[in-house]
Formats: C-alpha cells, sequence, structure tokens
C-alpha cells in the first residue's frame, strides 16, 4: 500500500519522483498529526496529496520563498500575472469594446496614423486617446510604428476586415451589463430578465417572436457564419448527397453556401416563421434557390426525406430535454442511412476548457436557456434518441467549431 501511495503522490508532484513523493507522505502526516489537513471516508491519497499542495501554496511563507528561489521564480511570477489578469480581464475587454466603437482597427488598416489624427477622426480628447492607444498596443491590438504613428497590432488584425467578428465584439455589451453583479444573476434564473434573455426572444418557453424581435440575433448570427461555414465545407464534402436541410438555419448563410458548392443539391432550411421570412428576402436578393420552411422544431414536425440534416450553433441555445425531442424529429425526418451533422463550441476541449466551462457556461445562463456541452454528453444524446453511432471530425479551430457526425 505505502508503496501505491508513493508512486502516485510522486506522480503529482514531480513526475515519479519517489524521494519527493515520501517527504510528501511525511508533511501530510505531520499536517494530519497537527489537524491541519481534513479527511473523510472516500478520500484518496491523491486528494490528500493535493490538499496539502493547497495548504502549502496557499501560505503567504511560502508565496514569499518561491519568489525569491531561483527555480520557483518563474512559475511563482507567471501566475501572479494570471491571477491579475484574471481580475484585469473586464478591463481589457473594455479596451477591445472602445476600439470596436471607434473604428479604430478599420482607421488604420490601411496606413498608420499618428495619435492627433485618430483623435481628430474619432473626436476623442488626445489625452484620453493617448490612453486607449497605450492600452491597445499592450494588449496587441494595435502597435507603435516609426515617426510616433500608430498600426495594427497581432490581435487587432483580424479586427479590420472580419466586419462579424467586430458585430460580435459590440453584442457583448449586453453580456457585460448582465455580469455588472455576477452574483445576482446566479441567484437569478436568467432569461426574460435579462439583456441577454431579451436579445434571444426564442430562449423563452413557448415564446413566439416577431420579425422586429428576430432581427437583432439573426443579422448577427450571419454576421459571424464566415469562419464557421468555411471550417465545415473544408471538414466535409456533401458530394455524395442528393438533399440537405439546415435546421435553425437563420437567414439561410450556411445553406446557400451549400448550395452554392454543391449545385446538384436539393438544399432547405428550416426556422421559425419570423426569422424564414427574413431567409426568403435574403435568397430572393441573392437569387438562390434554397428552399424555406417556416416551424418551430420544439412542437412541429420536420419536413423528411433528406440525406442529411445540420444542426448548426443550435442545441447549446436549448435544454438537454429540447435538444433530446429535435433529435428525435431529426432522426424521424431523415432518409434511410441519412446522417445528422451537429455544427457547434463544444466544452472540455483540450487546451480550451475556458471557452465552453467558462464563457459559455456564464453567457447562457445569461440568456437563460441551454449549456455548452462536451461530445460525450452529444453523443450520448444522439444514441438516446435512436441513432446508431457518432463520429467527431477534425476541424482547424475546434474551439469555435465542434463538429459530430451521427448516423441513422
Amino acid at each position: 500500500m505505502a508503496k501505491r501511495g508513493s508512486a502516485v503522490a510522486g506522480a503529482e508532484i514531480s513526475g515519479r519522483d519517489i524521494t519527493r513523493a515520501e517527504s510528501a507522505r511525511v508533511e501530510i502526516t505531520r499536517a494530519e498529526s497537527l489537524g491541519g489537513i481534513e479527511t473523510g471516508p472516500g478520500e484518496s491519497w491523491l486528494d490528500r496529496v493535493l490538499a496539502w499542495r493547497d495548504r502549502t501554496v496557499s501560505s503567504a511563507s511560502f508565496q514569499r520563498w518561491a519568489a525569491r528561489f531561483p527555480l520557483t521564480r518563474p512559475v511563482a511570477h507567471r501566475r501572479s500575472r494570471a491571477l491579475f489578469d484574471l481580475m484585469a480581464g473586464f478591463v481589457y475587454s473594455q479596451v477591445l469594446q472602445a476600439c470596436v466603437e471607434l473604428d479604430v482597427f478599420a482607421l488604420v488598416a490601411r496606413t498608420p496614423l499618428t495619435p492627433e489624427t485618430i483623435a481628430r477622426r474619432t473626436a476623442l480628447p488626445l489625452y484620453s486617446l493617448d490612453r486607449l492607444l497605450s492600452a491597445a498596443v499592450a494588449l496587441k491590438l494595435l502597435d507603435k510604428r516609426s515617426g510616433g504613428r500608430i498600426g495594427l497590432g497581432q490581435l487587432g488584425a483580424p479586427l479590420a476586415t472580419n466586419e462579424g467578428l467586430r458585430a460580435l465584439v459590440a453584442h457583448h455589451a449586453l453580456l457585460y451589463d448582465d455580469l455588472r453583479r455576477p452574483v445576482e444573476l446566479l441567484r437569478s434564473r436568467g432569461g426574460s430578465e435579462t439583456a441577454l434573455g431579451r436579445y434571444y426572444p426564442y430562449a423563452a418557453p413557448e415564446s413566439a417572436p416577431a420579425p422586429t424581435e428576430v432581427a437583432p440575433y439573426s443579422a448577427l448570427m450571419s454576421a459571424t457564419a464566415g469562419p464557421l461555414i468555411t471550417e465545415v465545407l473544408d471538414a466535409y464534402s456533401f458530394a455524395k448527397h442528393r438533399s440537405v436541410m439546415d435546421v435553425g438555419g437563420g437567414e439561410g448563410r450556411f445553406a446557400r453556401a451549400i448550395a452554392e458548392r454543391w449545385p446538384h443539391l436539393d438544399v432547405a432550411m428550416f426556422d421559425l416563421p419570423a426569422v424564414a421570412e427574413r431567409a426568403e428576402a435574403a435568397n430572393r436578393e441573392q437569387e438562390s434557390s434554397v428552399k424555406v420552411v417556416g416551424g418551430d422544431f420544439r412542437t412541429d414536425s420536420l419536413p423528411g426525406g433528406f440525406d442529411v440534416i445540420t444542426v448548426v450553433r443550435i442545441l447549446l441555445d436549448h435544454s438537454d430535454s429540447t435538444v433530446l425531442q429535435l433529435l428525435k424529429r431529426v432522426k424521424a425526418a431523415l432518409a434511410s442511412g441519412g446522417r445528422l451533422m451537429i455544427v457547434e463550441p463544444m466544452s472540455g476541449v483540450r487546451g480550451a476548457r475556458n471557452v465552453g466551462d467558462a464563457y459559455f457556461a456564464l453567457y447562457l445562463f445569461a440568456m437563460g436557456s441551454g449549456r455548452a456541452r462536451s461530445q460525450a454528453e452529444l453523443e450520448r444524446l444522439c444514441l438516446e434518441a435512436g441513432f446508431a453511432r457518432c463520429k467527431a471530425l477534425s476541424t482547424h479551430y475546434p474551439v469555435s467549431t465542434g463538429i459530430l457526425i451521427a448516423e441513422v
């Protein structure tokens, strides 16, 4: 038993360094004898090691030592900066928000400009603009150039030409408003009482939003769909199919992209009647042959006989029960041998858990409906709905675009 405990402790503390593991065991035993670590039934040896680690790292004397000792100093400084960035994150986001609102990225995209020129074009006092520019340079949104001029930075360059990304940044003013008092938000149910809940009227149960209510979010979803569409069409070929329907297709941008890439396909889209009207208008403007069907997938059956049905950034907006009912309707609407394609950000993505488990968790809570799900959770729901098997497709940006194929 002691041997197993030493191996586990060593793996946690120093990569199988058994000597240090034994030292940790001694420290734990000593701390327990002094009442320093509470243990309970079912606690593993690793739990006790982590408890000792937490007690040690939270000690002010250990923090002072770690900041001075040459081998631990880089780690201590890196974690200190990371903690400060968490605290200052709202300030950073507002620097980005201000730059987008003032259209600074577009101003300096063609040629770097002096602060005086930018101040005139944004109607900001120079002393105020200097603060904003310094902050944006520090965050790599902008960059200093020769002659005191300001140009695009590494992180600001994509914003200069990506209208959808700028629209998304501007949209986040609603989320920031809802998060001003996060504890109050968590004690509420989100939804109709929040700015995001009012922005997405379909999130409310049994809602039937009017055309004026769907316009803002429909336009935003369409504007931000470009990179996602490219990812999906690069990852999956629809050439071997005959018919495709996009459920929750918004203004139809994704469905039209499929029809344009593979003209032989019979392509349709399904969305709320008020949204379908906007899709019809966009189709007429672009002379698209995509068929538009209005309805509510929470209550209505879907048109049948399609080889592939896609749901793009839809499931994460809804509860498990609503998702399961939708998946059952999708399965009933698919032709024999048909496929469901799920496209959306997922939780638990390696290296990006903060996206699904932090950002989307709070965003969707404020919205009042849905949650980001892991690939395993989506697979479970698909199997429960009657699909035979699932497989994930690789994408270049799995943080924002996860793809899961479920087969009938």
